[in-house]
């Protein structure tokens, strides 16, 4: 029997919102005015949906105030804190394109993004850990001549911009509200590119609105909800799947710290009896390794999401019976997509929660091709994978050329990740294609191997990379964080566990013993920085 096309569709019983991101907040204050919608934990503060809106509306005027026309690109360059969520809103409301971008940039990056998205107002922090985000701004400010103004949190120009909105008209933010479509660009969110510049992916209301709306919907969230967030806010993670999931559905937003803490994030989970935590599963693994992780009580919990990278299935075992997620989610996304294409369902079994990253979401389609040809392939197959639908970007912003590289003719995204899409739809990662390791001729997929050997006593966590070998062309490279650095894993010990239980070839040749794995700000493991790193040496610790 021929296997059906690797495609399918995702139909839902809620129609897409045509709104605006104002339009949909306006809802939400309205029905529940006086519920909590934001709370900043390390700061002490709270709003509920009415002081909310009003400081968003306030700083929509400032906006107006300052002459940000529709279209203007605004940047906010900042850490997790409540001004964040206010200039996303405000943004929004005025129909400015708010220009995401990474806290870890440094001056030279920062320059770059001022200058490709011609950004004229920039939101940032003062500083954090070692960022000094008013020094790198003044280092590089003579070679943005775009940029007409910096405002910072915590600093007195925040208050005097902020003042400006004091005497705003409503008529005036109605009539720029009113000349807003859903299909206006609305943000930007820089990629991290592994070579070369970033580029801007560029979202509209009608992307993000209805992406989080979704994503929300498949996990039951309602007013009763209250969402730690420690991811950041500048990636889509963060300002999509938590505020706008948050506040499409009247739901409270908690921002544990600034930037993630383990011990933070389960404070704040224990102290606003939050119902949902999100994380990538480093911060899941962070968490279910503190020392004292069995003294908080995460009674409250019911859901979140683990998303960003594979989830290995004995973290997520744990999430499920140490943290009371009995219903977590993963999601599995990319920022040119707004960002979720696929996601578990509450009701799903373990074995589909740990194995795949879920199914299409409503009112989109995904498949899987041959990289080479485009063709689709049967299901049980891998390729590349493809999706389809409201969710894909508009574009890369003023690259018309590399928008065409990703979304091919027939609006098609390509993420460039290897999966497999079973029968019933549901849709395994088995790794990047720029990651798969090819030795000897024989296809290798890290995550596979990866999977395999979190189940080691003496292993907390791996990444496994291809590095270059003389006779087979690569080799596999086993990167490793032990549970006990005095009692570290062997490479003769890798090899046995491995034996007779995986394919000869898969078994890793080299290993790592390392304290920890090379990250973006997003939680995401650099495995470039190891095959770079590791390409050469033949050590095993480090």
């Amino acid at each position: 029997m021929t296997a059906s096309p690797s495609y399918t569709h995702g139909t839902g019983a809620t129609a897409l919102l045509g709104d605006t991101i104002g339009a949909d907040l306006d809802r939400t204050v309205a029905t529940w005015p006086d519920r909590e919608a934001l709370v900043d934990v390390a700061a002490g503060r709270r709003w509920t949906y009415a002081a909310f809106a009003a400081d968003v509306e306030r700083l929509a005027h400032a906006l107006l105030a300052s002459g940000v026309a529709k279209g203007d690109r605004v940047g906010i360059w900042a850490v997790n804190c409540a001004e964040w969520a206010l200039v996303q809103y405000a943004t929004a409301r005025v129909g400015a394109v708010m220009v995401n971008i990474n806290p870890a940039y440094r001056s030279h990056e920062v320059e770059f993004v001022l200058g490709q998205a011609g950004i004229s107002l920039l939101f940032a922090s003062l500083s954090h850990r070692t960022s000094d985000y008013r020094g790198m701004v003044e280092e590089v400010r003579g070679r943005c001549p775009r940029l007409r103004e910096t405002v910072y949190f915590g600093d007195p120009s925040w208050e005097a911009f902020t003042a400006r909105g004091a005497a705003g008209r409503p008529e005036e933010l109605r009539a720029r509200e009113a000349s807003l479509s859903c299909d206006d660009p609305i943000n930007i969110q820089y990629t991290s590119g592994t070579t070369g510049f970033p580029k801007g992916a560029t979202l509209s209301h009608h992307n993000i609105l209805n992406n989080a709306y979704s994503v929300a919907e498949l996990l039951a969230y309602s007013e009763q909800d209250r969402i730690c967030v420690p991811v950041p806010f500048y990636h889509c993670f963060g300002m999509v799947m938590g505020n706008l999931a948050a506040t499409s559905h009247g739901a409270c937003v908690v921002v544990p710290a600034p930037s993630f803490e383990p011990g933070a994030t389960l404070r704040a989970v224990e102290q606003e009896r939050c119902t949902s935590l999100y994380g990538v599963p480093t911060m899941f693994i962070a968490e279910l390794n503190l020392p004292d992780f069995a003294a908080y009580d995460l009674s409250s919990l019911r859901t979140g999401i683990m998303a960003g990278s594979s989830c290995p299935v004995e973290v997520m075992k744990r999430v499920v019976a140490e943290m009371n997620m009995a219903e977590v989610s993963i999601c599995y996304g990319m920022t040119e997509t707004s960002p979720v294409s696929l996601q578990t369902r509450r009701d799903d079994d373990l074995e589909h929660r740990t194995g795949t990253v879920g199914r299409v979401l409503p009112h989109l389609e995904v498949k899987v091709v041959d990289p080479a040809t485009g063709v689709t392939r049967p299901r049980g197959t891998a390729g590349e994978l493809c999706t389809r639908g409201y969710s894909v970007m508009l574009g890369y912003w003023n690259e018309p050329e590399k928008t065409a590289e990703a979304v091919d003719a027939g609006r098609w995204m390509h993420t460039g990740d290897l999966a497999v899409m079973r029968e019933d739809g549901y849709v395994e990662i088995v790794g990047r294609i720029k990651d798969m390791i090819i030795r000897g001729g024989e296809n290798i997929y890290p995550r596979e191997i990866e999977e395999f050997l979190h189940a080691h006593p003496k292993i907390r966590d791996v990444q496994v990379v291809g590095v270059p070998h003389e006779k087979y062309g690569e080799e596999v490279l086993a990167c490793v964080i032990p549970y006990d650095a005095a009692d570290p894993l062997t490479l003769q010990e890798l090899r046995a566990f491995c034996e007779d239980r995986i394919a000869h070839y898969k078994i890793p040749s080299r290993l790592r013993i390392l304290d920890a794995f090379p990250m973006t700000v997003s939680g995401k493991v650099r495995k470039v920085e190891l095959r770079e790193k590791y390409a050469t040496s033949d050590t095993t610790a480090g």
